[in-house]
């Protein structure tokens, strides 16, 4: 762990890396209490903004070699691919190869239908670690101590929200992933 720790210290600005340390603690602990792996969700936690700093279009770039492109929005805004490049470099550079925390990396920005347990965590952890600060979030961290499908609903919700209010197009994943969950929950 040490070593990843100073690979991303010395890849992105200083207040990323301390949300990227808050996101593993977090996800660790949401691994404990909801019967995850704790190591496997604290490295994914950890490393699930490696390439959230990288330009546009270099991001766009990256993401049109492999082929991960999902819908134009991600050519419009490529900060939402920084998860799925994330992970294929984490792959590429990092030699990471558990497909549980590529795919949880890979996710953890605009969410899919049928997420596993740790990408739930990581996408959760993402938004309730302690220096996040936005209206709702305490309601979000209690909810997740006890039920962690209720707190990623309500992270979706609080995402969709801040996304509909800067007026910007919602990613066609991040729907389809919430009617996913309140339709496997029957909470309609």
């Amino acid at each position: 762990m040490k070593h990843y720790l100073q690979l991303l210290a010395a890849r992105i600005p200083a207040g990323r890396y301390r949300h990227c340390l808050g996101v593993a603690d977090t996800a660790a602990d949401l691994a404990v209490k909801h019967g995850a792996d704790a190591e496997q969700a604290r490295l994914a936690g950890l490393l699930h903004d490696y390439a959230r700093d990288l330009p546009p279009a270099e991001l766009l770039d990256l993401a049109e070699q492999a082929g991960c492109i999902t819908c134009d929005l991600e050519r419009r805004l490529p900060v939402l691919l920084h998860g799925p490049v994330g992970a294929l470099l984490l792959k590429r550079d990092l030699r990471i190869t558990d497909p549980a925390i590529l795919q949880a990396v890979a996710r953890h920005t605009v969410a899919a239908p049928a997420m596993t347990a740790l990408d739930k965590i990581i996408y959760l952890a993402d938004m309730i670690e302690p220096g996040r600060q936005f209206a709702g979030v305490r309601a979000i961290r209690q909810v997740a101590a006890a039920d962690l499908e209720a707190a990623l609903l309500k992270a979706m919700e609080a995402s969709i929200i801040y996304v509909l209010d800067k007026g910007q197009p919602l990613h066609p994943a991040t729907v389809e992933a919430r009617n996913y969950i309140l339709l496997a929950r029957g909470g309609f």
